[in-house]
């Protein structure tokens, strides 16, 4: 059913007259919460535990005292006879001793120790009569020469000086490098004159160690 114009121009107007009693209504309601006494009950208590307490104790140790050993008794009497024990011990003395006389059967004593000589290591003569002699040359030795790989990279060329021993056998013992140029050419110079053999110095004609030295040169071709 339409609502009519006059009823809906009634409602409008109440519209504000509703709501001003709202207002009005909660404004009272407030103001009588505010003027409201709450009491609360005075027999209210807190009762409150008391706490155990718990002593400890400290209780002591007793340590058990050993007891000492008892003394130990004393040895038992000895009893000894009142009868004079004596023993006559006879001794027949037949030998005859003269302190005088020396024995004549003692082995004589041992010649007394030489000293053993130490023995000497041979002479290392620098000058002989007969110098040593290399078999082959110095041309021979000069054809085992590997021209080293590092040098011939660098362009490096010298002679290099070793000094050693010739020994009574003519074999080459502790060769050294006195000056080298570099390169490696010295460990290769050693391992030629290792493998030389020489006709051994002499000295009165016989055999002796002389020290010697030879040059080893390295040159590129």
């Amino acid at each position: 059913m339409p609502v009519r114009k006059t009823d809906e121009a009634d409602l409008k107007k109440r519209y504000m007259i509703f709501v001003q009693l709202g207002l009005a209504a909660s404004l009272l309601i407030l103001l009588g919460l505010f003027t409201v006494h709450f009491q609360t009950a005075q027999d209210f208590q807190i009762v409150e535990e008391q706490q155990e307490i718990v002593q400890v104790e400290e209780i002591e140790q007793t340590q058990q005292q050993e007891k000492p050993p008892p003394p130990p008794k004393p040895p038992a009497p000895v009893e000894v006879p009142d009868e004079d024990v004596t023993e006559e011990i006879d001794l027949d003395l037949d030998m005859d001793l003269d302190l005088n006389d020396a024995p004549t059967d003692l082995p004589p004593p041992p010649p007394p120790a030489e000293d053993e000589p130490e023995p000497t290591e041979p002479e290392i003569f620098v000058i002989v009569e007969n110098p040593p002699e290399l078999i082959g040359g110095l041309e021979g030795l000069q054809s085992r020469i590997q021209y080293p790989e590092l040098a011939r990279r660098a362009g490096i060329e010298g002679t290099v000086f070793v000094q050693f021993v010739v020994d009574e056998q003519g074999n080459v013992n502790d060769p050294v490098c006195v000056r080298d140029p570099g390169g490696n050419t010295c460990a290769e110079a050693l391992r030629a004159v290792r493998e030389a053999k020489f006709k051994p110095g002499r000295q009165r004609g016989q055999p002796v160690k002389v020290r010697f030295s030879l040059p080893v040169k390295f040159r590129l071709r």
